[in-house]
């Protein structure tokens, strides 16, 4: 069932999500910059998990096309909201032309939701596991295109995280290859939840050079380009280490509501 919300979004809250979607712009354009790039080069996913339905749809009206939630009943939910939202103006106006609107999942995905979420998400972060791929590429039978995903990488191998051990990947993405119902589109990471932006730098590093890796030996297909680097926290640095995508969340919505830990922020 879609979500159902009453309006909060008042003119100063408007405003002031206005000036911090603006700001990360920014932000995003001058690393992009520092490394020889456009910022078009660079796509924001802002991760509206802790924001409101209102802040969505402000979100959208000033031209923000990648969304994200790290839980598939929210994503479900938000999805048909908004679909129901952008569908309107199409009703009154045939001629009219809805926003693109592209949701992500972000959060770590159970196999018993795979359905579900690839019935909402464009793009499915995180596949952790060979057992989930399976499970996606049974899923994804019923889809007229193969459904696209980025391969999580566990850098630095911290047992409190999910994701592949950086010598595995290759073999994944091999296995993943025999699976016509998926198509990887590159590699994700997160940042050390210690050692500041120093112990990100290194991460970052590293995982570019193991998408480079993969990406001159194939293994990723035609398609492998995204590399999905950084946080609210740490997004410049992960641009500036090769990131083609960063996942930003309270720096755009606003401190978080809930206490809550997923692959963004």
């Amino acid at each position: 069932m879609p979500e159902t919300t009453t309006p909060t979004l008042d003119a100063a809250s408007a405003s002031a999500l206005r000036d911090r979607w603006t700001d990360v712009r920014n932000r995003v354009q001058d690393a992009a910059k520092r490394t020889g790039r456009k910022s078009s080069e660079v796509i924001l996913v802002v991760v509206t998990k802790s924001g409101s339905i209102d802040q969505i749809r402000e979100l959208i009206n000033l031209g923000q096309v990648d969304l994200a939630e790290n839980r598939v009943q929210q994503l479900a939910q938000r999805s048909a909201t908004i679909g129901e939202w952008l569908g309107r103006p199409r009703e009154m106006d045939p001629k009219a032309v809805a926003p693109i609107v592209r949701w992500h999942m972000v959060g770590s995905l159970q196999r018993n939701k795979v359905r579900k979420c690839m019935d909402v998400a464009r793009l499915v972060h995180g596949m952790d596991s060979l057992r989930l791929a399976e499970e996606m590429q049974a899923a994804a039978l019923r889809r007229a295109t193969p459904m696209e995903i980025l391969v999580e990488v566990n850098v630095t191998g911290e047992t409190n995280k999910g994701g592949i051990a950086s010598p595995a990947v290759k073999h994944m993405l091999d296995q993943i290859g025999t699976m016509p119902n998926l198509k990887v589109r590159g590699l994700m990471c997160m940042a050390p939840l210690q050692g500041g932006l120093d112990a990100a730098r290194s991460t970052f590093e590293r995982c570019r050079e193991l998408f480079d890796d993969c990406y001159r030996a194939g293994a990723g297909g035609d398609r492998f380009d995204i590399l999905s680097m950084g946080m609210s926290n740490d997004f410049e640095v992960a641009i500036e280490c090769g990131a083609n995508m960063v996942r930003v969340g309270t720096a755009v919505i606003g401190p978080p509501q809930v206490d809550e830990s997923s692959n963004e922020g």
